[in-house]
């Protein structure tokens, strides 16, 4: 039995809540509810019952087990989720920073935003037509495939072409970026098989949860977004010309936002816990994710696919989402496994099927 101090769980219940309780959204499949959650009215105080007891008398591992603050005055619907960290060797993963096990999901899709989710790269959109242009933006891209250049750097250079206020970029990017046709049955899925969503960005979070909104609607803010962020140059607004830059999430990183910095959390999760994830993207913002997830979903014909079959990084090949939603429903209905997805890369690449060209490897 793994005790707090060994690398099991430790829950604290704060000062605000008088009780804590077990509890579990009503609405999911009583098939699917942990054990604890499908026993009637089970409560406990935090005070009284050691939680690492709770684990040994009933026989039940920790992610059986959803834990809420509520006081007696409280409605369901405004309960939160309690502080529970696990300790794997030298790092603590707190669980109330990952709303994406909240519903204690099977699968994770993880998924870059610009090219993949969308057709349009919104970054390289407002560059190439008002910025410093295509020419020069895509000898950056090729600078940073190619270990020559930082993505931060390329990127940071890319952002301050773009002297437009803010607030006329976010429009323009509105009025003119188109989401891919096979995302929102994907996602509809997804919501529909507790499959949570998570978007991982080296783009700006302001804009993409504004083309969210626009192109999937109400049900785009059940999507969990993680970019970076904006912010005013000295002595200006960032809604006046030349008032913006870009404030990178990791900017001690030279991907400005390290995707495995946020991935680990997941799958350094105790086995009984973690779930199987699953990556999607397209180009040189995604490299720091390609070896951090189960199945890796690389965009045909774009520069994501160069780089994993130089480095032999698994992946399996997409066109658009539709291709995602066919073999994820295979994946989660059993009908194939991640592993045998994942060889299917190399061999497309390899028959030309990846649409880039293949490349002698020295």
């Amino acid at each position: 039995m793994r005790t707090p101090e060994a690398g099991g769980v430790a829950s604290s219940a704060g000062d605000v809540p008088r009780r804590v309780g077990l509890r579990h959204d009503d609405d999911w499949p009583f098939s699917q509810r942990p054990l604890l959650a499908r026993l009637p009215a089970f409560r406990f105080r935090a005070s009284l019952v050691p939680l690492h007891l709770i684990f040994e008398k009933l026989l039940i591992s920790p992610s059986a087990l959803y834990f809420y603050f509520h006081s007696q005055d409280v409605e369901p619907a405004t309960q939160s989720l309690v502080s529970v960290t696990y300790t794997m060797g030298s790092t603590q993963i707190d669980l109330a920073e990952l709303p994406a096990m909240k519903s204690n999901p099977k699968f994770i899709f993880f998924t870059d935003f610009d090219g993949t989710i969308t057709l349009q790269d919104s970054n390289d959109f407002m560059t190439d037509n008002i910025g410093y242009g295509r020419d020069k933006r895509r000898a950056g891209n090729i600078a940073c495939l190619n270990n020559e250049i930082t993505f931060r750097d390329s990127f940071q250079d890319m952002m301050d072409s773009v002297t437009k206020p803010y607030d006329q970029c976010i429009q323009y990017l509105v009025d003119n970026i188109k989401l891919d046709p096979g995302f929102k049955a994907f996602f509809e899925w997804s919501l529909e098989n507790n499959i949570p969503v998570v978007v991982l960005s080296s783009g700006m979070e302001p804009v993409i949860k504004a083309l969210l909104e626009k192109l999937v609607g109400p049900d785009a803010s059940k999507m969990q977004v993680l970019g970076n962020h904006v912010g005013p140059r000295e002595g200006k607004n960032i809604n006046e010309e030349g008032g913006w830059t870009i404030l990178f999430k990791h900017p001690e990183s030279g991907f400005g936002h390290d995707k495995s910095i946020e991935l680990r959390k997941y799958s350094s999760l105790p086995g009984d816990l973690r779930p199987t994830m699953f990556y999607a993207g397209d180009g040189v913002s995604d490299l720091s994710a390609a070896r951090e997830t189960d199945l890796l979903f690389a965009k045909k014909g774009h520069d994501l696919i160069s780089y994993c079959a130089r480095e032999d990084v698994p992946f399996t090949v997409f066109e658009d989402w539709s291709n995602i939603l066919t073999k994820c429903k295979s994946i989660v209905e059993g009908k194939t496994t991640v592993q045998a997805a994942a060889k299917e890369g190399y061999e497309a690449y390899k028959s030309g099927a990846a649409g880039i060209e293949v490349q002698t490897k020295k």
